[in-house]
């Protein structure tokens, strides 16, 4: 029955997809790897933008002005 034309057909396309299946995945993990590599680049940059800017700012002398308290109905705790 295999050997007959009528099942030739699928089954080769079904060999084939299996034979494909490893290289699309390997392709597939390197887009992704690619992608989550990148997103990381540019949160590193934007963590790095913040550091430059926060060392920029003179220091504030605690002393001198002390920061306002919590707004009224709010509870630190």
């Amino acid at each position: 029955m295999l050997g007959t034309p009528s099942m030739a057909g699928p089954l080769r396309g079904l060999v084939q997809r299996l034979q494909d299946w490893p290289v699309a995945s390997q392709q597939q993990a390197r887009r992704n790897a690619m992608v989550a590599a990148t997103a990381c680049a540019q949160r590193r940059a934007e963590r790095e933008d913040v550091a430059d800017y926060l060392a920029a700012l003179p220091v504030r002398d605690p002393a001198a002005a002390p920061l306002p308290d919590a707004a009224p109905g709010v509870h630190r705790g």
